[in-house]
């Protein structure tokens, strides 16, 4: 099926590709510089750390809708071992099996292709089943740490959670802005809180993930303006789902992960963070975000942390 006029023309107006040159594999990510991040350090003002993750556990947010995207299966395969002999220090080892992307995880910019293509043009088959990503992939991220800056569009709107048919639009990002009296920057990682978070908390897993608040189609375009170098958010889907264009599905990876080369990230939790910035009217701070180095990967797990 061809992909709708709109989307194409949306498509045009954020495309990078070429923009870092022919080789380049980690898109907007070339936006944090050292100097950025000397920024960013400053503003650090207490030391005050928020963790934005979710436990990793074998009932976590992953319910079957994703095919083979498993919650953590975690086993041990040691228990106080004594590997070199009676008396001597003795082990425990532990094992997992996980969808990549089944917590708090970054996408890839090879996470998702359109039209035969990934990010700056290269061709969707050079993901392979043994190789994984041939460019690209999560591996070639070696650091992220930058400016956060939290977009509480469900606090800005007056409320503590979006409704579940809610598509979050470019006036709504502004509004976060002015509700946090701050601008998102370049090279900054935005994170955008919808307070859907709160539904899996309750132990909702169903629900968390359908109906579900998520930037709208219109949003790739507001930051590409900003030259936003990631940006996250405390979904399952990221965007709006089910989608707001119909039989469209997941155009907002395509035109972040694809046109853009915009690494984006579910599952964030934000509440606490929420709260945080909301005693100290600081919606800025040090934020580190390291991605696993897994070779070839088009996702990867993340336990980020705020620095406040």
């Amino acid at each position: 099926m061809t992909l709708p006029q709109e989307f194409q023309e949306i498509a045009g107006r954020v495309n990078n590709w070429g923009r870092w040159g022919a080789d380049d594999e980690i898109g907007t990510l070339n936006l944090v510089t050292d100097e950025v991040v000397r920024a960013a350090a400053g503003e650090v003002r207490t030391g005050h750390r928020v963790p934005l993750a979710l436990p990793l556990r074998q009932d976590g947010v992953q319910t079957g809708m994703i095919p083979g995207r498993v919650n953590p299966l975690h086993a041990m395969v040691q228990l106080n071992q004594e590997l070199f002999g009676p008396g001597t220090v003795a082990c425990s080892d532990d094992a997992v099996t996980m969808g990549l992307q089944a917590g708090t995880h970054w996408d890839a910019l090879t996470h998702v292709s359109h039209s035969g293509r990934l990010y700056n043009g290269r061709p969707a088959g050079t993901v392979t089943a043994h190789g994984g990503a041939e460019f690209s992939g999560i591996d070639k991220v070696r650091h992220l740490v930058s400016r956060g800056v939290l977009l509480d569009v469900a606090r800005a709107r007056g409320v503590d959670r979006l409704a579940g048919g809610h598509a979050v639009t470019p006036q709504d990002l502004a509004a976060a802005e002015e509700y946090g009296r701050v601008r998102v920057r370049a090279g900054d990682i935005a994170l955008v809180r919808t307070g859907q978070m709160q539904v899996y908390l309750a132990g909702d897993r169903q629900g968390y993930g359908y109906p579900s608040p998520g930037l709208s189609v219109r949003c790739p375009e507001w930051f590409h303006a900003r030259d936003v170098a990631a940006v996250a958010n405390d979904t399952l889907t990221f965007e709006i789902f089910p989608p707001e264009i119909e039989n469209l599905w997941l155009p907002v990876h395509a035109l972040h992960l694809v046109e853009m080369g915009l690494l984006q990230g579910q599952n964030w939790n934000l509440e606490e963070l929420s709260t945080a910035c909301g005693e100290t009217g600081r919606y800025a701070f040090l934020l580190s975000a390291m991605p696993e180095p897994f070779v070839g990967a088009t996702g990867t797990p993340v336990a980020p942390v705020a620095v406040l």
